[in-house]
């Protein structure tokens, strides 16, 4: 199943946790406070429908 989905992922993988953790951390940083009202799609890619 997780290898059919994989497919689907433009680069080709199945995203890791602290990837997802690593655009959370810096969304609560300082770094990011100038960002509102954003939509961040953490998907490898899928979303693209490629």
């Amino acid at each position: 199943m997780f290898a059919s989905w994989a497919n689907s992922i433009l680069l080709g993988r199945i995203g890791k946790p602290e990837e997802v953790a690593s655009v959370i951390s810096f969304l609560a940083s300082d770094d990011a406070s100038f960002i509102t009202a954003e939509t961040i799609q953490i998907g490898g890619g899928q979303a693209l429908g490629i």
